[in-house]
């Protein structure tokens, strides 16, 4: 009699675990949305129910951090993560010669874009304002950055791509195998999708609704710089947040930039230096894993540097 109640305890154990090992460590596709960097951000994980609630807690430390250290509002320029990201950027201004400056925000200011009451600067004033632009006229201190008077910086153009590679770095270090994080274009994909092909990416088309083509692509990221995501028109002329550091006013003669590479980093850097430069080749040619597809001024599409799978609607 005893053995046998052995047996039974030993029985529901064995069931009790087969129904935990079902219930919760099983792997499927699970997907969350959240708000950051003033964006909706999405995020689809093949893993178990537990590690999927963990990756969420990670991902919102990660960004949370982020959002801390690099949002408009953010100040102080001493922490470890400002001085990495900083050195990052610093390398992307050189090898852009000027046209990735995270030093625009008295611009974005000047026109606007921070408060949302947008205006057309007088000619004045801008030349007035170049003369808080350039980041080398930040001095780096090892531990801290030391900044000129009237200077502040803008990390729209690198900090999300950032934390998509901190985000993406983590959740794959934890085990997990295949996943996507999207933070409002900006975006990281590693292993397949749902149906066990290359990830599909629609790259919107800059002026009508629906799509320029489609990427599919894995274990890479992309970012796009548009000259439709924020924007005023007056008098007929549209004013967009990609400023030229040397001229002080909206770049021109693009639409979009969507950069495809290793890095969701230097894909969020790059489609902002190639969206200002008028010699993106050039700088591309520094960064051989990465490929480009500019929506020029005209409409016309043309693609640079490392070819991706895309398909041209």
């Amino acid at each position: 009699m005893e053995k046998l109640s052995v047996r039974r305890f030993l029985l529901l154990v064995l069931l009790g675990s087969l129904l935990y090992t079902h219930c919760g460590v099983q792997e499927k596709w699970h997907t969350a949305s959240f708000f950051f960097f003033d964006t909706l951000c999405e995020v689809t994980l093949y893993t178990s129910q537990g590690h999927f609630l963990s990756a969420q807690e990670d991902i919102h430390r990660i960004f949370t951090d982020i959002d801390t250290y690099f949002s408009p509002t953010a100040e102080g320029y001493s922490s470890q993560a400002v001085m990495a990201l900083f050195r990052k950027a610093y390398t992307l201004h050189q090898a852009s010669n000027g046209a990735f400056d995270i030093t625009v925000a008295p611009l974005s200011s000047l026109w606007g874009f921070l408060d949302g009451n947008h205006l057309v600067p007088e000619s004045g004033l801008i030349k007035k304002t170049l003369g808080l632009i350039g980041m080398d006229k930040i001095r780096d201190q090892e531990t801290f950055l030391d900044l000129p008077e009237g200077m502040s910086l803008d990390w729209g153009g690198i900090a999300k791509g950032y934390g998509i590679d901190l985000a993406a770095r983590t959740l794959k270090e934890s085990g997990i195998t295949k996943g996507f994080i999207n933070a409002g274009g900006d975006l990281y994909c590693w292993g397949k999708n749902p149906s066990r092909t290359s990830w599909k990416i629609g790259i919107k088309h800059p002026r009508k609704e629906g799509f320029i083509g489609v990427l599919e692509i894995h274990d890479l990221g992309a970012a796009t710089a548009g000259d439709y995501q924020r924007f005023f028109i007056q008098d007929g002329i549209r004013y967009h947040h990609i400023f030229n550091p040397k001229t002080g006013y909206p770049a021109r003669g693009k639409q979009s930039v969507t950069v495809v590479g290793p890095e969701a980093l230097l894909c969020d850097a790059l489609s902002t230096a190639l969206f200002v430069s008028l010699h993106p080749e050039t700088i591309l040619e520094k960064y051989p894993d990465y490929g480009a597809m500019i929506v020029d001024s005209d409409g016309t599409l043309s693609i640079l540097g490392k070819e991706y799978l895309f398909s041209v609607y």
